[in-house]
């Protein structure tokens, strides 16, 4: 069997009773790095008293995954595996699916435990009421992808929440400032731990806001969604009828709004006869 298991973004008190009783269970751990899931162990066993017997840690990350699912067997996962993501929740912006994959064409049992993503708690955080977002990640690093691709998503109705990293957010900062000057950015630092700090404005005033030590740790980036443009009122069948048109073509619009025939509609807005 395999478990999917989040592991804290930053609190180690956000771990939660069901991972701690998985890791307990594990006999082969899959990480992205193995120093980072040892480190991590090591401070359950501490402060959460975890007692695990995990056999074996390998590390699976973006750069092995397509080799190691390609030399597995279904019998691997006769035992009790989890793959546990370096901070977060596998699959989002980390390896998991191609293990999920894996699973559902083999038919392996598999299950995901809830647990802390910065994505989400970023928009909890946010106070924009919309409801809705897209969540995309990371944009390409540079040229004319990342311009493209940002200004793909600016032209969607909903909030945007990007990750990004602390070199690159500036440039971020200037983007939306020349692109989207107008839109309200709410900027998240360090969820979750120590130095968690909020920001938001538009990307003029955050790029005079965050400035030398303050672009330091990882950022979630929510951009407030455009402004929707005011809709007309919909023409209803009376608006039609005071159109100062000949009859054949106020029976043509009447036939495409009520679903009449065209010939019933003209008589309708034939002048009557005295």
């Amino acid at each position: 069997m395999l478990t999917l298991l989040p592991s804290p973004i930053g609190n180690i008190e956000d771990i939660t009773v069901r991972s701690l009783r998985a890791l307990e269970e594990a006999q082969i751990l899959l990480c992205e790095d193995t120093r980072v899931a040892k480190k991590l162990l090591k401070l359950l066993e501490e402060r959460h008293y975890l007692s695990h017997n995990i056999e074996k840690i390998i590390s699976f990350h973006s750069h092995n995954e397509a080799k190691f699912i390609s030399s597995l067997e279904p019998s691997f996962f006769d035992r009790k595996v989890v793959y546990m993501s370096d901070a977060g929740m596998p699959c989002i912006s980390d390896p998991g699916a191609s293990l999920v994959d894996y699973c559902q064409k083999q038919g392996i049992e598999y299950t995901v435990l809830p647990g802390p993503t910065a994505f989400a708690t970023a928009y909890a955080a946010s106070g924009f009421m919309d409801g809705r977002f897209v969540f995309y990640g990371f944009l390409p690093h540079k040229g004319a992808e990342r311009t493209e691709r940002l200004e793909k998503l600016l032209a969607q109705p909903y909030s945007i929440i990007l990750y990004e990293a602390p070199h690159r957010l500036e440039k971020l900062l200037a983007q939306l400032d020349a692109i989207a000057p107008e839109r309200v950015i709410f900027a998240a630092k360090e969820l979750s731990k120590k130095h968690e700090s909020f920001f938001k404005g538009c990307a003029g005033e955050l790029a005079e806001r965050i400035r030398g030590p303050l672009l330091k740790g990882e950022w979630v980036v929510v951009i407030s969604p455009a402004e929707k443009e005011a809709k007309g009122r919909e023409i209803g069948v009376k608006d039609i009828e005071m159109l100062d048109l000949p009859p054949k073509q106020k029976a043509k619009l009447l036939a495409k709004v009520t679903g009449m025939s065209v010939k019933e509609c003209y008589e309708r807005v034939l002048p009557k006869k005295k």
